[in-house]
């Protein structure tokens, strides 16, 4: 089975986790047998190609003319050296919105400049997703595959034109939705562009049974068309946590996630001003960046918890996992997570967890692990419970080993290839 696949980001410079789910699904369905070619809007230059056939947006416009493009034979590693930024904040949907003038490019060779993409969110964004449709337009032409598989809404347009160019079906996988973005105040242009992507495609894959609700309800896409498909983890650990040893004492709580709206980052810090009310011996970190880090950092200082609440910025790879191996807890608060990959990140570690019931990511935890995302009083209370009860710690631990047993991106790419082959005239 051939696959092209579109995509806006992948490790190693990634900023949430469409990466991470990219790298995995990918990487083992290459091991498992099939062909991959995932197509990125953006190559750095140097970037590795051992083992792997990766393509930029603007190696397709350089090899427009050729009469072949085969496919790769396998797809063992993936790494691509980008800067991409599938996660806007919220401050910059004004800018951003400038035009947006259809989805599907007309038939006919566009002027060279069209292929110049930088790759980045900024004023010209719709621009640049047209501009990424035209190149599904020529690999239609160039390659031959058999199935299109496109990840949200910016590569919606890349891959209705493969189809519509290939008569090949299309594959949309909705990771996060507007709604879940924008906090029930969705762009009516995005939202508009995953609405017809979706309608466009032969099969919509949702990572939790919240996303497909939500497709549903909000999208009014047929039941019948959605299959879920949860994402699942790496168990590699990046780092010995028997060789990081915490400099302090006091138990550690974490949050990891982009300081946004979506997140609910200020439900985590007024929970933790709450902790400290009794227990002052707790340290609280919240790593990641956003729209909404300033605010947090003052509303720390104006709670004066300064001194037991730090903020990282964004880490990635080993970094984070250093912060996992020494937490005592981790608490994602997000408002509206379709699934959430940073828990099970963290379980890895043998780190506890608690996740808001808003969470996809809930759907795979037992319910003691659960909280509304609002609840200050519950959140706090929880944290306590969890760090100082030795025998509800080793049961939750129990609980997370067994979870985790069974998430694997291998399960993920057999998942996928059913779906496939649901599709694929035979």
């Amino acid at each position: 089975m051939r696959i092209l696949m579109f995509g806006w980001e992948f490790p190693p410079f990634i900023s949430g986790g469409l990466g991470t789910a990219c790298y995995g699904m990918t990487r083992h369905l290459a091991e498992s047998g099939e062909e991959v070619l995932f197509v990125l809007p953006k190559a750095i230059e140097g970037m590795p190609r051992e083992g792997y056939q990766m393509m930029s947006a603007e190696e397709v416009w350089r090899k427009r003319s050729d009469d072949d493009f085969p496919l790769p034979e396998q797809v063992t590693v993936l790494t691509v050296e980008t800067a991409l930024y599938p996660y806007i904040e919220n401050k910059e949907y004004a800018r951003m919105i400038q035009r947006f003038e259809g989805a599907i490019p007309r038939e006919g060779k566009p002027a060279p400049s069209i292929m110049s993409l930088s790759g980045h969110y900024s004023h010209n964004l719709f621009e640049e997703v047209q501009r990424f449709a035209e190149v599904g337009w020529h690999l239609a032409q160039q390659s031959e595959f058999d199935v299109i598989h496109a990840h949200d809404w910016m590569t919606f347009p890349a891959a209705m034109a493969a189809k519509k160019r290939s008569g090949k079906p299309f594959i949309a996988h909705i990771h996060a939705t507007e709604y879940d973005r924008t906090g029930d105040h969705p762009n009516p242009k995005i939202f508009q562009l995953e609405k017809i992507g979706m309608e466009h495609a032969d099969r919509v894959v949702a990572v939790s049974h919240r996303t497909k609700k939500t497709l549903i309800d909000r999208y009014h896409i047929d039941a019948s068309k959605i299959d879920v498909v949860h994402n699942a983890v790496s168990h590699d650990k990046l780092v010995d946590p028997l060789l990081i040893k915490k400099s302090f004492k006091e138990k550690l709580i974490i949050f990891v996630g982009r300081v946004t709206l979506q997140k609910g980052p200020e439900y985590f810090l007024r929970a933790a001003a709450k902790v400290l009310e009794t227990h002052p011996n707790y340290r609280f970190v919240m790593c990641g960046a956003g729209d909404m880090l300033p605010r947090m950092i003052e509303e720390a200082a104006t709670l004066r918890i300064q001194n037991r609440f730090h903020f990282t910025g964004f880490l990635r790879g080993a970094a984070v996992d250093r912060l996992y191996s020494m937490a005592d807890l981790f608490v994602m608060t997000s408002v509206s997570e379709p699934f959430g990959l940073t828990p099970f990140e963290a379980m890895r570690y043998e780190v506890p967890v608690i996740v808001s019931k808003q969470a996809g990511a809930s759907e795979l935890l037992p319910r003691s692990m659960h909280v509304d995302f609002w609840d200050r009083d519950g959140l706090a209370k929880m944290m306590i419970e969890f760090c100082e009860n030795r025998q509800l710690h080793k049961s939750l631990l129990e609980h997370q080993k067994t979870t985790l047993s069974k998430m694997s991106w291998r399960t993920v790419a057999e998942q996928l290839k059913t779906i496939y082959r649901k599709v694929i005239p035979v």
